[in-house]
């Protein structure tokens, strides 16, 4: 019997794969639209990515939020655990035509079909830059101290 994969298996193995390409990324981001994404990345351009991260078939099926993330981003991708078939995303339910297909393990993860580039509006992409840059930083601040956390004002 195979191994089951967690997400983060999953987030492990997309991460390496970005790492090699010169992206960094973050996971769970909130967005202005109140959704949260699995893994928000950035390249050295400034054009962000998503990545939806689906762990089974019934994870699959059940989300139906995942087209919200799509004004948020240049790239959206499907990540997927190894062994789950990549041919229930070819339904126009998931949008073959503009969403890419990243499969992984925690190890290592490949891209299987690219994500069409959907090129955000500079005023969002900059609000959006600094804003996950901010998330970034605030996590990093908090992770070496977390008595910050007490007197932490959101949005300053």
């Amino acid at each position: 019997m195979s191994e089951l994969l967690t997400a983060a298996d999953v987030a492990r193995g997309v991460c390496r794969l970005f790492a090699q390409q010169g992206l960094v990324a973050i996971p769970e981001v909130t967005l202005p639209n109140g959704r949260r994404t699995d893994l928000t990345a950035i390249d050295a351009k400034g054009n962000i990515t998503i990545v939806e991260i689906k762990v089974s078939r019934a994870d699959l099926h059940g989300d139906g939020k995942w087209p919200d993330y799509c004004d948020w981003c240049d790239r959206f991708y499907w990540a997927l655990a190894s062994g789950l078939d990549p041919a229930i995303l070819e339904t126009e339910d998931y949008r073959p035509e503009s969403s890419g297909l990243i499969i992984a393990d925690r190890y290592g993860a490949a891209v299987v079909r690219e994500a069409a580039n959907c090129n955000l509006a500079p005023a969002r992409r900059k609000a959006e830059l600094l804003r996950i840059g901010r998330l970034a930083m605030r996590r990093s601040m908090l992770a070496a101290d977390p008595e910050l956390a007490a007197n932490w004002i959101e949005g300053r």
